[in-house]
């Protein structure tokens, strides 16, 4: 952990570009090939002991927005996710991580599947630097009971916005 800022990106997304066709997900309409972009992240704080990270979408039309992916107990030693590190059953995630399951209802990355029409959409993706190894909730909780854990468990966030219209 370093006195370097705290951030996140990846070389498959710009941050504030549209993102690639292949991170549209497959269903709902959507054909795309649903694979995560490979993530990097440095500079985090000390005493970080674990991360988790979001990927959200505040413009669906839910009311609620859209949770694509969520991943747990990131060991604190990581520094980057791997391209489709987000593919079901998790064998790609980091040792010990694990997904909490999206608004698909899937435990697994979800792909960007705005409605056809709809001005592009934005994908917030955050790490959080947590101040617990691990977090005490069931693999089938909510978004909303995983992002009130994190949350409360957050030292500090770093991110980036991409976006993806149909």
């Amino acid at each position: 952990m370093s006195n370097t800022p705290f951030t996140l990106s990846s070389p498959d997304l710009a941050a504030g570009a549209a993102a690639d066709p292949r991170f549209e997900f497959n269903g709902f309409g959507c054909s795309g090939q649903n694979q995560s972009p490979v993530l990097q992240w440095s500079g985090a704080p000390a005493g970080t002991k674990s991360f988790a990270l979001t990927v959200y979408d505040p413009d669906a039309p839910t009311g609620s927005g859209w949770w694509h992916w969520f991943v747990l107990d990131i060991a604190a030693d990581t520094t980057q996710l791997a391209a489709n590190a987000g593919a079901r059953g998790g064998a790609q995630l980091p040792k010990g991580a694990r997904h909490v399951r999206n608004d698909y209802g899937l435990s697994e990355f979800g792909g960007f599947c705005p409605p056809p029409g709809d001005k592009p959409h934005r994908y917030i993706f955050t790490l959080h630097a947590l101040s617990v190894e691990k977090l005490e909730i069931p693999d089938d909780a909510t978004c909303a009971l995983a992002g009130f854990m994190v949350n409360a468990n957050t030292i500090a966030k770093a991110g980036f916005t991409s976006t993806y219209g149909r």
